[in-house]
């Protein structure tokens, strides 16, 4: 990357743009999104590890699309472990619905049936075979306690075996629902469901390849403070399959962290460990001396964070994935770029600055797919509720099995917004919608700079400092003038 004007100060994401170049790269699919930080994801996302945003169907979901979500190291260790093993046993290529029985109710598949973005619920028999399907519109005007035998539509079925490695069995798949006028169906392995899958499931099946670990299995990612018994949290986690151990905390430039990463590493982990939050070369240096295969870079960014207004610590993130990005690849190690992301082109730029992903929180937590619960306000939008992880609701959360007084005394001290509504965008309510938005607009800036790859495009990309105006010029307008 270089810059066509230098900087005089340092830079956010707003502060800069990207310059085309010439550019033999004639489709954006022949661009390759993989990263090379050893995680095994084919696109550089990775949703963050908060509590209001990441839980087992995220997980599930980012890695089918061939991301990454962090498991939060606030949830209990049992929990993580079945987590991961439930989403281990997943289908890469099926989507994994909501399953009930003839004999259950219209309100249990009401309550169910939004915690999927494709809005359905399957009704299946005693061994498992699909009867077929429920939507919200087949609920209307329907008494709440009717058995769900009485509403149910058909649903076309197809078979697992049918469907193999090739694109042309996605592409029949598609004609086959399109032809139906279904936008689900239901697939079948030795006559019990094995999944769902959808039209736009279909499309994205054969742009997107999955994040799988050696045995072919969705990779998971999981978190761990750097309080309490660091080594027996991780070698927990890892005898539980997890593929990436994030040691996470909001200072990561301190001894704690150092202690931490070292009784990680005492375990041998056969895989990526990834350490922060720092926003320093020197930060870096010292994290990847202590163990760290993987910086994660931000200070006060994110959306739920006060850590700036509070303290005055940090740095704009542009400036800081730029420098930590340059001493990590200097010592073999890699970043991601946690925070500060609000549109696709501030992904596209974090990429460019040198991260070989980038870490996503609040921007998630407003889908279907997130662990929060939805909910309406009084305009009928459609939202859930976010928190910052270093807020007074997360502390209490995270210190749930402490003395009244400790935890009371510890809820004074809050760097982070204890509630937010997060709305679903109407036009991209599930993740996999922001993932197309966000993936669409990285490949078509590689196309831009003539890169095929990331690597190739940290080496094209040409970066130009901007004003306020030049920002506000390049933004869409609502409305004709």
């Amino acid at each position: 990357m270089r810059f066509i004007n230098e900087p005089g100060a340092d830079l956010t994401y707003s502060d800069v743009f990207l310059v085309p170049s010439r550019s033999e790269v004639i489709s954006r699919l022949d661009v390759d999104l993989s990263s090379d930080d050893g995680t095994g994801t084919t696109v550089p996302l990775v949703v963050a590890n908060m509590t209001a945003v990441t839980g087992k169907r995220m997980v599930e979901t980012m890695a089918r699309r061939g991301g990454l979500a962090v498991l939060p190291q606030d949830v209990p260790l049992e929990v993580l472990r079945e987590v991961t093993a439930w989403v281990k046993s997943r289908d890469v290529l099926f989507e994994t619905p909501v399953t009930l029985g003839p004999s259950d109710t219209v309100i249990d598949a009401l309550h169910l049936m939004n915690k999927r973005a494709h809005g359905a619920a399957v009704v299946v028999d005693d061994a498992a075979a699909p009867l077929g399907v429920v939507r919200a519109a087949d609920c209307e005007g329907v008494d709440r306690f009717a058995s769900l035998e009485s509403v149910l539509r058909p649903v076309p079925t197809l078979r697992a075996e049918e469907f193999g490695d090739s694109e042309e069995a996605l592409r029949k798949a598609f004609e086959t629902l399109d032809q139906a006028g279904a936008s689900l169906a239901a697939v079948t392995r030795g006559g019990a469901l094995a999944g769902v899958i959808t039209r736009t499931g279909a499309l994205r099946s054969t742009i997107y390849q999955p994040a799988v670990d050696a045995n072919g299995r969705l990779r998971v990612a999981a978190a761990v403070g750097i309080n309490g018994d660091v080594a027996a949290k991780a070698s927990a986690l890892l005898d539980g399959g997890v593929d990436v151990l994030v040691v996470d905390t909001a200072h990561g430039h301190q001894r704690k962290m150092f202690d931490a990463l070292r009784a990680v590493r005492s375990l041998n982990p056969q895989v990526p460990v990834v350490a922060g939050n720092v926003v320093s070369a020197d930060g870096v240096r010292d994290l990847v001396e202590a163990g760290a295969d993987i910086i994660k870079v931000g200070v006060g960014p994110g959306a739920m964070c006060t850590t700036r207004m509070m303290t005055a610590v940090g740095r704009p993130q542009f400036s800081a994935v730029l420098e930590c990005s340059e001493a990590a690849r200097a010592l073999g190690a890699r970043v991601w770029a946690d925070g500060g992301v609000r549109y696709p082109r501030d992904v596209a730029l974090a990429l460019a600055a040198g991260a070989s992903q980038v870490m996503i929180g609040s921007w998630f937590a407003g889908t279907y797919e997130s662990p929060g619960d939805l909910q309406v306000d009084s305009n009928g939008r459609q939202y859930k509720e976010s928190f910052g992880m270093a807020s007074a609701r997360a502390v209490q959360n995270r210190t749930q099995r402490e003395g009244a007084f400790d935890r009371a005394r510890k809820a004074l001290f809050e760097e982070g917004i204890s509630a937010s509504k997060m709305y679903l965008d109407p036009g991209r309510p599930g993740v996999e919608d922001l993932v197309d938005m966000i993936t669409s607009g990285v490949r078509s800036s590689l196309t831009y700079a003539g890169a095929t790859n990331l690597a190739e495009f940290r080496e094209r990309a040409v970066v130009g400092v901007q004003s306020a105006a030049g920002y506000e010029e390049g933004r869409p307008l609502p409305q004709s003038w």
